[in-house]
């Protein structure tokens, strides 16, 4: 009896750690620590996260990167900023509090975030572009490099990046909401760095997600054709 106890807490004490040590799902930041319009939200995985700040149609800023929760808090290990690029492959650590489905940090100043949702559906994860249909309708595969095109997905958000962590450099990014049903994929734009008129507009695409592949086509924003496989990152 002693031994099944004493196993059972084991179990518990992972499962507790599990919960602890990620930030999976996407949050937003509690109007208490903003005094403007602006709404800042975060997309995690269990080991990377992005956060967007905008405005009702005005895109402001983005960050984001690898993360670990651990005895010294959370820690940032920066892989994109727009707004302050020569930060990016610095680390910095905030004092982490978390409480159910809030969760707050402090490091220069503290902020409290809650939750929007779990993070567990089919699409929940950090993607990364491989391959795209060229003008000849042949799919063409990408040389993996440092430069890369990542959409980080929670059960209902996305946001899309292309950076290059090495060079430090961001060419853009764009996220809102989306849903996944019957193999239709559709996303609403809530923000969009190249163009804020893009905001409020819905794009559709037939889908097709096996294991840590997915596939979608359609046409993007501009109405241009669009066929792109994404692969599983974490």
């Amino acid at each position: 009896m002693k031994t099944t106890i004493l196993f059972f807490l084991f179990i518990l004490g992972l499962s507790i750690q599990s919960i602890a040590g990620t930030l999976q799902g996407a949050w937003e930041m509690l109007p208490e620590n903003n005094t403007s319009n602006e709404r800042a939200v975060m997309i995690a995985t269990q080991n990377y996260l992005s956060i967007a700040v905008f405005e009702k149609n005005v895109y402001i800023r983005t960050y984001g990167g690898l993360y670990e929760i651990n005895n010294n808090g959370l820690t940032l290990t920066l892989e994109f900023n727009d707004k302050h690029p020569e930060s990016v492959g610095t680390k910095i650590t905030y004092k982490y509090i978390r409480n159910g489905n809030t969760f707050s940090i402090e490091n220069l100043a503290k902020t409290t975030w809650k939750r929007i949702d779990t993070g567990l559906e089919t699409l929940a994860g950090n993607w990364r572009i491989t391959a795209r249909e060229g003008q000849d309708g042949k799919m063409y595969e990408m040389v993996r490099g440092a430069r890369k095109t990542l959409k980080i997905c929670s059960e209902t958000r996305f946001q899309w990046m292309a950076i290059n962590p090495e060079t430090k450099e961001f060419t853009g990014t764009g996220g809102g909401t989306y849903t996944l049903k019957d193999g239709k994929y559709t996303e609403t734009i809530e923000f969009f760095s190249r163009d804020n008129n893009r905001v409020g507009a819905s794009l559709g695409f037939d889908a097709k997600v096996e294991n840590n592949k997915w596939q979608h086509s359609g046409k993007s924003s501009k109405g241009d054709k669009v066929n792109e496989i994404w692969v599983k990152e974490n």
